[in-house]
């Protein structure tokens, strides 16, 4: 399988001089198309980083990212925000959607911005559960109603690889299995690619691969063992 995601020596270090903080330090890594990679590590061992650099949210500042065949850092702001839109879905902690719109217009609107549709509004919705839900303002959900809006407008535009920053963060256990549900099915049923930030050793246990940082490198990177495993190991790096 082709390579979505590859980082090549990537750093990211913030301020300058004796004050700079140095969040990510020589990362490389690969990642296949259609495999579910779970990111790990203590707090502040540069997860999101790592991630924001290798989704072109955050340029690093130094070394090379490529998404999707693209080289990042040869692309302009413009060209990253229309590549971003087109080929690339997000799901965040805190969801990121309008609460004033509707469950429709929200799912809607990546395609709003310019991004093709891969599915109908009412077919990503029964993916996700959420059927007789679309004239609703998201204001009116609950915290797993909207996690579920969020996968549904990550999915809609039929995205190569989806970034997912602590999905199940803010969610109950049985919504949070669900939610983990959906990806999981997005990689087995689609050939997604999902790249995911977690601290929850149970979350991190549905994917097929494991990377572990510790103080901005990568400590290990493997096939994802059992919950059992994966505790050791988090508590071994941290």
């Amino acid at each position: 399988m082709s390579d979505v995601v590859e980082l090549d020596r990537v750093g990211r270090t913030f301020g300058s001089g004796e004050g700079s903080i140095t969040a990510l330090a020589e990362v490389s890594l690969s990642i296949s198309a259609g495999t579910f990679v779970a990111v790990m590590g203590a707090t502040g061992s540069g997860k999101s980083t790592l991630l924001h650099c290798a989704a072109g949210l955050d340029r690093p500042t130094r070394g090379t990212v490529r998404l999707c065949d693209r080289d990042l850092g040869r692309m302009s702001e413009r060209a990253l925000a229309h590549l971003r839109r087109e080929r690339i879905g997000f799901v965040f902690q805190t969801y990121n959607l309008l609460s004033e719109l509707t469950v429709d217009q929200n799912v809607l609107l990546p395609h709003r911005l310019g991004a093709p549709l891969a599915m109908t509004v009412a077919d990503v919705l029964g993916h996700v559960g959420l059927v007789g839900t679309e004239h609703r303002p998201v204001g009116e959900l609950s915290g797993g109603q909207r996690q579920r809006v969020a996968v549904a407008r990550a999915l809609i535009t039929g995205p190569e690889v989806v970034f997912a920053d602590e999905p199940t963060g803010a969610l109950d256990p049985t919504t949070g299995h669900h939610i983990l549900g959906l990806l999981r099915s997005a990689v087995d049923e689609r050939g997604v690619t999902v790249v995911m930030v977690t601290h929850d050793p149970l979350v991190a246990a549905v994917s097929d691969r494991l990377v572990l940082l510790r103080d901005g490198r990568v400590a290990a990177d493997r096939a994802t063992p059992d919950v059992a495993t994966i505790a050791a190991e988090l508590r071994a790096v941290a």
